[in-house]
């Protein structure tokens, strides 16, 4: 999308309708073709859950996938990048409790271990099997080791076609809930799991990720779809500006529909699946008291509006004032004025709430007309120097973010 309908991360009235008739969520499960898992196996000091398995029963393992750019990656990472580099993979397991990021040769040794475990317990190749951790960095000791490959067992034997839910459950870290979507077409099912509350920032992916279909792609077919989707969900989801070492977000096809969609059909579905999720992942972002959409429009290019959206978006003075419920547009055109994007500073406007409060660089409506108590806060930025947009999803600073992350360690 390279036109002014590419506005960010959400879906449109007709994809919103195929979310709203998904009914009962499965998550990972609705599609034909997929079981999962989700288990407690002791990583967790809490006790809950916290390993999952997800299995294709084919019949095609075509996969796809995408992962942090961050240059420190966590060895889950470095292993399923490999493993998905033939374009087939049968299954994905995933741990909280710790992101096995930082540990060494022992720690790499153990997302091998687990793979190995995981197609020992399925009777596949260790090659075919996803490997994605979430949690505290630098965990990865026997007992972290130990732990993980009880899970493998436990959740190897839990497998049903109905454990979409409880997989979802166990990849919770400091999520208040788990969160699942699913859209169905023509008989053909996209579904899928995602978990994030903090290290909320894009690079490809966001947070760890696993979408399923029963649709009949290949791998190539798969990919495209995937990274044009990922580039206005997860990739515009700029919640606190820190970027995870583990984001991983995965899409396998089992074929077991039968049916072969058109792909930009596909991309349509799976987008609004990706879309659904990245709200979900903005709305239960840790301590947040406000859900901000950054909507950039009249820019020269998209690149150009993600920039100005995303430098609003990292910008603390601003989400400390709109925690403070304080329309203050000032910071805007402070935020944006440190980009390189093309714009007169003198002829931007600023709405917030849908009250402009900023028109060609000056004052307009009095910021006192501005209700800025709901949760749901839309800032609209028009730049006037061309036809693209973009949004960029993100939250307020809040005194409940800096103690949950002062305090986080599990």
């Amino acid at each position: 999308m390279t036109d002014s309908t590419s506005d960010g991360p959400g879906p449109d009235d007709a994809t919103t309708n195929l979310l709203s008739d998904s009914g009962a969520l499965q998550g990972v499960t609705a599609a034909r073709g997929f079981r999962a898992a989700g288990v407690t196996a002791g990583l967790k000091t809490s006790g809950r859950p916290d390993v999952a398995l997800v299995v294709n029963d084919g019949p095609s393992d075509a996969v796809a996938a995408v992962f942090t750019s961050n240059r420190a990656q966590a060895h889950p990472v470095i292993w399923s990048r490999q493993v998905v580099g033939d374009g087939v993979a049968r299954a994905v397991l995933l741990n909280s409790g710790g992101a096995n990021c930082f540990t060494g040769a022992f720690g790499f040794q153990t997302t091998h271990l687990t793979a190995e475990a995981v197609g020992d317990a399925l009777g596949i190749g260790a090659g075919d099997v996803v490997v994605c951790s979430t949690g505290l960095i630098g965990v990865g000791d026997q007992t972290f080791r130990d732990g993980v490959l009880r899970g493998v067992t436990l959740a190897a034997d839990a497998l049903t076609d109905g454990g979409g839910p409880d997989a979802a459950t166990a990849i919770m870290t400091t999520d208040t809930k788990p969160k699942q979507s699913v859209v169905t077409v023509d008989g053909w099912t996209v579904g899928g799991m995602a978990k994030g509350a903090g290290m909320l920032a894009p690079g490809l992916a966001t947070m760890l990720v696993v979408i399923t279909t029963d649709a009949a792609l290949t791998s190539d077919e798969l990919d495209q779809a995937l990274r044009a989707a990922t580039r206005v969900t997860f990739d515009r989801v700029d919640s606190d500006g820190c970027m995870s070492t583990n984001d991983t977000v995965v899409l396998m096809s089992s074929g077991a529909s039968g049916t072969t969609p058109e792909v930009g059909d596909f991309q349509e579905a799976l987008t609004a699946v990706c879309a659904d999720l990245a709200r979900q992942l903005q709305q239960d972002a840790e301590g947040a008291a406000h859900d901000i959409a950054i909507e950039v429009i009249g820019a020269v290019s998209e690149d150009d509006a993600v920039t100005v959206g995303r430098s609003v978006a990292r910008n603390n003075l601003f989400k400390a004032a709109v925690f403070g419920n304080d329309p203050n547009w000032g910071r805007v055109l402070a935020a944006i004025g440190t980009t390189e994007a093309e714009f007169d500073p003198y002829a931007v406007d600023v709405s917030m709430n849908g009250i402009r409060v900023c028109h060609a660089g000056a004052p307009d409506q009095p910021s006192d007309s501005v209700d800025l108590t709901p949760r749901d806060t839309h800032v609209l930025i028009d730049l006037g120097v061309g036809p693209y947009a973009a949004t960029i999803l993100t939250n307020d600073l809040t005194h409940d973010y800096v103690h949950e992350n002062s305090a986080y360690s599990s």
